[in-house]
């Protein structure tokens, strides 16, 4: 008997010792990081077709990219929303995509 209450009392240290320890392990872990999307890519998939590689090709009666007078803000709302003949993106790419491309476009201004 003196010894299962021994062995119980060993059980307990050692159980108590290693839980705190475990939680800690457990809630350390680093961050996920957000990885940057890349507006060139999701412009190749979704955008060249109409505006062209270098956003002047105008099929379909699409917007001359290297020419645009529009603010970030403005290309951001287009893409999200659609205009004329362009559709609405906001169904198909997240904010941060919208986004990446727009600044994207920026780098086409010549």
């Amino acid at each position: 008997m003196k010894q299962i209450f021994i062995l119980a009392i060993l059980s307990l240290f050692i159980l108590s010792c290693s839980g705190p320890e475990d939680k800690v392990k457990k809630n350390n872990k680093k961050p996920a990081t957000k990885k940057k999307v890349d507006g060139s890519k999701v412009y190749k998939q979704y955008c060249v077709t109409c505006h062209g590689v270098s956003g002047d090709m105008g099929a379909s009666g699409a917007f001359n990219l290297v020419e645009s007078k529009l603010s970030l803000e403005e290309k951001i709302s287009v893409i999200t929303n659609g205009r004329n003949t362009m559709t609405p993106f906001k169904g198909l790419l997240s904010e941060a995509k919208i986004k990446a491309v727009a600044e994207y476009t920026e780098t086409l201004k010549k």
